[in-house]
């Protein structure tokens, strides 16, 4: 052990409990650290981050924690800020707007793709055929589900899936998890009822705690009850939530919810983000930049209000009078009458001698009276570059650009446009695809494991084929048909998707799916098109690919109007 000193010779006081070193403050006993050697001041440290002798690092002393340590005791607070932030900053809520908007949109259409090649190792008769011909009878029934006009799939009787499903993206961007639970509901299967006993409820992630409130354990983390290995067994879920006075005794009832039932059947969906391991609850965008945002919403009404407080005060009328004029006139025999006679000539001049201009009274001034204003300070001129830096950070946290927020581009062309939104396309993707896998496609798995073991599916199914619980996955393999990409220059940007494809690096269906399209549907209106053209004896168009198009019909075949 050997004394550390700095370059002027003085040594460092005791190194506090936690390993926190100090500077000596003039009279402590002098700093050892095992196994080091007299150096200058400094250079004991051997990365920035680790010193304690700067003024940013002398007073930074966070606690190393476990994650849901971390996020289990407080979450409740940060979810209420993020919420309060979402539903009275314009901004916050714009944010979020424009996630959903271009993640989910207003629907995600299913694209099943069941494997095959897996599949076949179960029985000779899957092939591709037999994938597009179960792809189309799968997608037809869940359209019939998804979007009944009953609104049987949901436990509620108001949403469709697609609105479900954004409801849930929606509490995973601001509370930090999605969470949906599954209810088997065969009372409601029957003539002009429900196709399917399986229903879904989004439920408020609030509702997902420690019964009574009670701290973490080993097994239960934030309601979620773990195994040795970390794996979710079940959730406890309170009866309705815990603030709702009309109904205080089931806010106290918690439900034990299995995460799936001995059938393999899916109880529970819990989709969050996870930025550590062994984290078991979700935070919302927000909580990197909570005070960031609701500095700037704060920063926006003081400035509203000042400028406000000018303009209402910053107007006077001046008067011929001054206060030595007025206070001689007063003095003097007479004043009274004198002052009498000028407000008189003030009342008399506003009220019988109104100017008049189309019909509007224009306000007038007694001779003499004028109006002058007192300049305002609100809002400075750096207000505006202030408040976009702050939102750029804002943006930042959310994954999407400040333009995007704000919908101002009038200061972007088209290359920092298509630059920004190709960044912000690449977030959006993630988030869609992980949204994707961890909510959209298990709700889907769940329905399909109804429809195939009551036989839905068994005039499609090769003999020998496997039970939906022994190759689940390989069944419910899938994607979802979401928001178009869009274009901010059409022509470039389409010619480039034109000429990907005829070079091989892009397909039909990849092209397609950016745009939300299914590319089977685009070519099937394509073929109704170009007979529509052949049948009213019309030139095709040159995407067609005809090259000997016909020109218009003979005078003796008079196209019939359709």
């Amino acid at each position: 052990m050997s004394l550390i000193v700095d370059s002027t010779g003085k040594p460092f006081a005791d190194m506090p409990a936690g390993g926190r070193a100090r500077a000596d403050s003039g009279s402590g006993t002098p700093l050892t650290i095992p196994g080091s050697v007299t150096q200058p001041y400094g250079s004991a440290f051997p990365y920035e981050a680790s010193r304690v002798d700067t003024p940013e690092m002398g007073n930074w002393y966070p606690w190393i924690r476990s994650p849901d340590s971390e996020i289990n005791y407080w979450r409740d607070r940060m979810v209420a800020r993020s919420r309060d932030l979402a539903r009275n900053d314009g901004w916050s809520s714009g944010g979020v707007t424009r996630i959903l908007d271009n993640t989910v949109g207003a629907q995600l259409r299913l694209s099943a793709s069941p494997d095959w090649r897996v599949l076949r190792r179960f029985a000779k008769g899957f092939d591709s055929t037999w994938a597009d011909d179960f792809r189309q009878a799968v997608e037809a029934l869940w359209r019939l589900y998804s979007e009944d006009l009953g609104r049987y799939n949901d436990v509620s009787r108001q949403l469709t899936v697609s609105q479900q499903l954004r409801l849930a993206l929606r509490h995973k961007l601001v509370d930090g998890e999605a969470l949906l639970v599954s209810y088997w509901k065969p009372e409601r299967v029957g003539r002009g009822g429900a196709q399917y006993a399986t229903s879904f409820l989004v439920v408020d992630p609030d509702r997902l705690s420690n019964p009574y409130q009670m701290v973490d354990t080993k097994y239960l983390r934030g309601g979620v009850e773990i195994d040795d290995d970390g794996v979710p067994l079940a959730y406890h879920i309170r009866k309705v939530h815990q603030n709702d006075t009309y109904n205080a005794p089931e806010s106290m009832v918690w439900e034990r919810v299995e995460r799936e039932d001995e059938d393999g059947w899916r109880r529970v969906i819990h989709d969050f983000e996870r930025d550590r391991a062994g984290q078991n609850r979700g935070i919302g965008v927000f909580t990197p930049v909570l005070a960031h945002a609701k500095m700037l919403a704060r920063y926006y009404g003081v400035e509203l209000q000042a400028a406000t407080v000018a303009t209402i005060f910053g107007t006077y009328v001046t008067s011929p009078y001054d206060p030595a004029m007025i206070e001689a006139a007063m003095d003097s025999d007479g004043g009274e009458q004198e002052m009498g006679y000028y407000q008189e000539l003030r009342a008399d001049w506003a009220k019988e001698r109104p100017a008049m201009l189309n019909g509007v009274r224009v306000p007038t001034l007694a001779p003499g009276e004028e109006i002058k204003q007192v300049a305002a300070a609100h809002p400075h001129s750096g207000f505006g570059e202030f408040a976009h830096e702050m939102l750029r950070s804002i943006a930042a946290a959310l994954g999407v650009s400040a333009e995007q927020i704000t919908q101002d581009w009038s200061k972007t062309n088209y290359s920092s446009a298509r630059a920004a939104l190709l960044e912000s396309w690449k977030t959006l993707s993630r988030r869609n695809a992980e949204f994707k896998v961890g909510a959209a496609t298990p709700l889907f798995a769940t329905w399909l494991q109804e429809a195939m073991e009551r036989g839905d599916f068994d005039d499609v199914l090769p003999t020998g084929a496997p039970d939906f619980i022994e190759a689940a996955t390989a069944y419910s393999r899938c994607d979802w048909l979401g928001v178009a990409r869009g274009w901010v220059d059409p022509v470039k940007e389409k010619q480039g998707a034109v000429l990907g494809m005829d070079a091989g690096l892009s397909t039909l269906k990849r092209e397609c799916a950016e745009q939300g399209l299914d590319w089977e549907e685009v070519l099937a209106q394509r073929a109704i098109e170009l007979k529509a053209f052949e049948r009213l004896g019309m030139k095709p168009p040159s995407w067609s690919g005809v090259e000997n198009a016909t020109e218009a019909s003979t005078p003796e075949e008079e196209p019939q109007a359709q």
